[in-house]
C-alpha cells in the first residue's frame, strides 16, 4: 500500500515536506526549560518562610516551627501513588509532596530568649505532625527521611529531643499518632513483615467492569486519583494497612489487634479507651476512600472491642446538594468535657434535604461502659453543625441550613434539666453581625471545655469583627444568662491584631498576633486592663524587604445595580501619581455566591495587613511596575427569587465594569492597559470576562475549569445538574464562547491537578478551542504540580510566564495597540 493513499494523505505529505524544507505549517510543542523570574521576585522566592507558631495547651509556651524555602521539582515530581483519592510516597508510607519543618524552638510566654532544640535532626530529614501533649510539657512530632517516618518527642523544660522508637510509622491514611496521656501515645506502624508491594500483572487478567443496576439516580462529583483496577486495589491495601500500637515514652511498643486499614484513632479524654475507625473492602472505582466501608469501634487499651458504634457500608450514592447528609451515625467523637462519653449525629430525614421534616438531625450520647441504647441530647431543625462542650449541665450547640444559609446557636443542658435556649438566629453570610466563636481551654485533667470566668457565668467570644471599615478582630466577655457582651479588646488602627489565647480567668491578659502595613506579624502578650504597651514574644523580620515600598489602599465602590463592592489597590514601589500617571494594572479575583444583596455588599479584609507575596502570588507583579487590584469582590447574588448563577455573566460583567471604572477614575490605571487573572474558579471567571467583555487587554487563567459539562453534577455552589439546567451550563462555560475571546489569554495548569473539577483536560480542551478559533493563547503545563504550585522551579516559571505575558500585551505603547 502506498503511503497517504487518501486525498487527506496527500495534503499531510505536502505538509511534512514543507516542514522538512523549513516551512513550519503547524506550531510545534515548545519543550521549554524552567525560566527564572526577575531578580526581585527570585530573591524573595529563595527566602525561608516565616515560622509557624502553636500555643501550648497550658498557655505557657509557644513552639516556633521553621519552614524551609520552596522545595525543588525533584521532590515535588518524585514518584507517588495516586490511589483512592490519596497521594502517598511508597518509600516512606506517608504523604508525598510535603515540605515539612526544619527546626523547632520554644518561647516562654513569661519572657526570655527562645530555646532551639539542643540537637539537630538527622541530615536530610523534615519534621511534621507536631502535637502538644495534653499537659503542655512535651511535644510529639514525626521525622521523615528518604525511607521512613519515625516518632520523636521533645521536652519543653530541657529543649531536648529523643527518637521514641526506630519502628517506622504508617501515615498513608492520615496523622499516624495521637496522645492518650502525657506519658503515652497511640500510633499506626508499618506491619512487621509487610514485604514487597504486589507486582503488576504482566498481561491483563480481563476487562474492568462497572455497573449501575438499581435504577436510582447516583450523582457523583468528578473525583480524581481513584482506583482503576484490581492491581490498584491490591497496592492501595498493601500500603494503607497498618499495625495499631501503644507507644510509651521509653520506647516500649505494644501492638493492639491485627493489621488493618486504620483511618482514625481518637483517645477518650480520660485515656482509658480508643475510638478506632477501620476501612474494609469492597473498595470502589467511583468514589474516594472517605466513602469506603468503615467500621467504628470503642477499644480498651488492651485491644478489646467493647462497643461497635457504626458499621457503614460502601457509599457510592453520595449525598448531594446543600444540606444533604449520610444516613446512620456520622461525626462520631468523644464528648470533650467528660471522661468517656461518645457523641454523634444521625439524620432524621434520611439525609435528604428535599424531604419535608420538622427535624433534620439528632445528637446522641452514649457514656462508658457503652451498654444500652444511646440517648438523644437534642434534635435540630437544620443540620447539626457542632457542639462546644463545657460541663454536665452546659454546652453550646450549633445548626446550619446550607440552602438558606441560616445558622442558629443554642445554650443546651446535657442533663436534660433545662430546655435549650437560643442565643442567636442569624444569616451565616452576615459577617457584620457575627458574634464570634466561643473560646475553649483545657482543665486540670486535660479535658477541653468552654473557657469561662471563675464563677462559670461568663464565657469568651472572639471573632473577625467585620465592619464597613474592614475587619477589626475582638474579644468579648459574654454573660451566658443575660446574653450581654462586654468588649475587652478590639484591634485598633494602625494594627491588625488577632487573639491567639486568653491567659487569665478575667480575660485581661492575652497572647495576640499583631501586624501593620509596615510591621510583619509577631506574637505579643497584651494586658488590656492595665493598658500598657504589649510585650513582644517573637521578632520575625520582613521576609521580602524588596516589597517595602509598595503602597496599598482599601477601597469601596458600587456596581450599577446597587451592590456595594470592595477591593485593595496596590501600587508599585516608587510610584508617583503626579509623575507616572496611569500605569498598567491587573485585577485578580475570585467570584463568590450570596443569597442576599446585603451580605454581598459587606466589606471584607483589613487595610492594616502586612502584605508580602509568597508562592506564585500575583502580588509579585508589583515589583515589575504593575498596579494590582487585589480581590475585587465579584459577588453572584440570588436575585428576584432565582438562583445566583441564573444571572452569573451579567453580574460578573457589572462587577468587572465597576472595578475598572473605579481604578481609572482614581487616576492610577490606564484603561487601555488593564489585565485580569485568577486561579481555579478565578480562572473560570477570567475566561468568561474575556469572552463577554472587552474590558481587558490580556488575561491569565491558572488551573481552571472551562467546560461545565465536564462537571455535570454541579460545581462551586451550583447544585443543579447539567440535565436540570443545560442552558445554564452552556451559558456559563467559557469553552462554549471560545470563539468570542479576542484578547490574549495565558493558560497555566498543573499536570497532576487532583482538585475535583479541574482536571488538566479542562485547560487542554480550552487551549484547542481557542487555538482553533484563532485566539491569541499560550498554554503552559507544569509537570508534577497539583492544583497549587509548590516546586521552586514551577513557581519561578509561573511568575516568569505571567510577567512576560503582561509585559507583551499591557506594557506596549498605546499606538502599537
Amino acid at each position: 500500500m502506498l503511503p497517504f493513499p487518501h486525498p487527506f494523505g496527500r495534503m499531510l505529505r505536502r505538509a511534512v515536506s514543507g516542514v522538512a524544507a523549513g516551512a513550519l505549517l503547524f506550531p510545534a510543542i515548545a519543550r521549554a526549560q524552567y525560566q527564572q523570574p526577575a531578580a526581585p521576585i527570585a530573591q524573595i522566592l529563595d527566602q525561608p518562610a516565616t515560622p509557624a507558631v502553636l500555643l501550648s495547651p497550658d498557655k505557657a509556651h509557644l513552639v516556633v516551627l521553621s519552614w524551609p524555602g520552596l522545595p525543588p521539582i525533584r521532590t515535588v515530581a518524585g514518584f507517588e501513588y495516586r490511589l483512592a483519592g490519596r497521594r502517598f510516597d511508597p518509600k516512606t508510607s506517608g504523604p508525598s509532596r510535603g515540605t515539612g519543618y526544619t527546626g523547632i524552638a520554644f518561647q516562654a510566654v513569661a519572657g526570655g530568649a527562645a530555646r532551639s532544640l539542643a540537637q539537630a535532626m538527622p541530615s536530610g530529614t523534615t519534621i511534621g505532625d507536631v502535637m502538644w501533649s495534653p499537659d503542655g510539657r512535651r511535644l510529639a512530632f514525626t521525622v521523615t527521611s528518604d525511607s521512613a517516618i519515625t516518632l520523636w518527642t521533645a521536652d519543653v523544660a530541657t529543649a531536648s529531643a529523643t527518637r521514641v522508637t526506630n519502628r517506622p510509622l504508617n501515615a498513608v491514611l492520615g496523622r499516624p499518632c495521637a496522645w492518650i496521656t502525657p506519658q503515652r501515645l497511640a500510633c499506626t506502624f508499618i506491619p512487621d513483615g509487610r514485604g514487597a508491594e504486589p507486582p503488576a500483572p504482566g498481561t491483563p487478567n480481563g476487562p474492568i467492569v462497572q455497573e449501575a443496576l438499581s435504577g436510582r439516580a447516583e450523582r457523583a462529583a468528578t473525583y480524581q486519583d481513584l482506583l482503576k483496577s484490581p492491581h490498584d486495589e491490591a497496592v492501595f491495601e498493601h500500603y494503607a494497612t497498618s499495625q495499631l500500637a501503644l507507644v510509651a515514652l521509653d520506647g516500649a511498643v505494644t501492638p493492639l489487634g491485627t493489621p488493618a486499614m486504620r483511618t482514625g484513632i481518637d483517645p477518650s479524654p480520660d485515656g482509658r479507651f480508643l475510638l478506632v475507625s477501620t476501612m474494609a473492602r469492597p473498595l470502589s472505582y467511583t468514589v474516594p476512600l472517605e466513602y469506603f466501608p468503615t467500621r467504628t469501634e470503642v477499644w480498651t487499651l488492651d485491644g478489646s472491642v467493647v462497643k461497635s458504634v457504626a458499621d457503614r457500608p460502601l457509599i457510592e450514592r453520595v449525598p448531594w446538594g446543600g444540606g444533604a447528609a449520610l444516613t446512620g451515625p456520622r461525626s462520631i467523637a468523644w464528648r470533650s468535657d467528660a471522661d468517656a462519653t461518645l457523641a454523634w449525629i444521625e439524620a432524621l430525614d434520611g439525609g435528604d434535604p428535599t424531604v419535608k421534616a420538622a427535624k433534620r438531625d439528632r445528637v446522641l450520647l452514649l457514656p462508658a461502659p457503652f451498654t444500652g441504647n444511646a440517648t438523644t441530647l437534642v434534635e435540630t431543625e437544620y443540620r447539626a453543625a457542632g457542639i462546644t462542650w463545657d460541663s454536665p449541665t452546659r454546652a453550646i450547640a450549633r445548626e446550619l441550613d446550607a440552602r438558606s444559609r441560616r445558622t442558629r446557636t443554642w445554650l443546651i443542658d446535657p442533663s436534660g434539666a433545662a430546655a435549650p435556649r437560643m442565643l442567636w438566629d442569624r444569616s451565616a453570610e452576615d459577617r457584620y453581625g457575627d458574634p464570634g466563636d466561643f473560646l475553649t481551654t483545657r482543665d486540670a485533667r486535660g479535658r477541653l471545655r468552654l473557657q469561662t470566668t471563675p464563677d462559670g457565668r461568663q464565657a469568651f467570644l472572639s471573632g473577625a469583627g467585620a465592619s464597613p471599615e474592614g475587619d477589626r478582630p475582638f474579644l468579648d466577655r459574654y454573660d451566658l444568662a443575660t446574653g450581654r457582651a462586654t468588649r475587652l479588646f478590639r484591634s485598633a488602627s494602625p494594627y491588625f491584631e488577632t487573639i491567639t489565647g486568653v491567659l487569665d480567668a478575667a480575660g485581661t491578659r492575652l497572647v495576640t498576633r499583631r501586624e501593620s502595613k509596615t510591621e510583619p506579624a509577631n506574637y505579643y502578650v497584651r494586658d488590656v486592663a492595665r493598658k500598657i504597651a504589649p510585650r513582644a514574644l517573637t521578632a520575625f523580620t520582613d521576609p521580602a524587604p524588596q516589597f517595602a515600598g509598595v503602597t496599598s489602599q482599601r477601597i469601596t465602590y458600587t456596581r450599577k445595580d446597587g451592590v456595594k463592592l470592595s477591593a485593595t489597590v496596590y501600587l508599585p514601589p516608587g510610584y508617583d501619581q503626579t509623575k507616572d500617571g496611569p500605569i498598567p494594572f491587573v485585577l485578580w479575583a475570585y467570584p463568590l455566591e450570596f443569597r442576599s444583596v446585603d451580605a454581598a455588599s459587606q466589606v471584607t479584609g483589613s487595610p492594616f495587613r502586612f502584605t508580602r507575596p509568597s508562592g506564585s502570588s500575583h502580588l509579585f507583579l508589583l515589583t515589575q511596575g504593575y498596579g494590582v487590584m487585589d480581590d475585587p469582590t465579584m459577588p453572584i447574588v440570588a436575585m428576584n427569587g432565582k438562583e445566583p448563577n441564573d444571572s452569573y455573566v451579567e453580574q460578573l460583567t457589572m462587577s468587572a465594569q465597576a472595578a475598572v471604572d473605579t481604578i481609572v477614575a482614581m487616576g492610577v490605571a490606564d484603561r487601555d492597559r488593564i489585565g485580569v487573572g485568577g486561579h481555579s474558579y478565578g480562572a473560570f471567571m477570567t475566561a468568561n470576562l474575556l469572552a463577554h467583555t472587552r474590558l481587558f487587554k490580556a488575561g491569565i487563567a491558572r488551573s481552571g475549569a472551562y467546560n461545565r459539562t465536564l462537571t455535570p453534577f454541579g460545581f462551586q455552589g451550583e447544585e443543579r445538574s447539567y440535565w436540570e439546567a443545560p442552558d445554564l451550563y452552556e451559558r456559563m462555560s467559557p469553552f462554549t464562547h471560545a470563539n468570542k475571546i479576542k484578547d490574549p489569554i495565558l493558560l497555566i495548569h498543573g499536570m497532576a491537578d487532583n482538585n475535583t473539577g479541574t482536571f488538566p483536560i479542562q485547560s487542554e480542551r480550552m487551549y484547542q478551542a481557542l487555538k482553533g478559533n484563532g485566539a491569541t493563547v499560550r498554554y503552559v503545563q507544569l509537570p508534577g504540580e497539583s492544583h497549587g504550585y509548590l516546586a521552586r522551579e514551577s513557581v519561578g516559571h509561573t511568575l516568569a510566564e505571567m510577567t512576560a505575558w503582561l509585559d507583551k500585551y499591557l506594557k506596549k505603547s498605546k499606538t502599537a495597540m
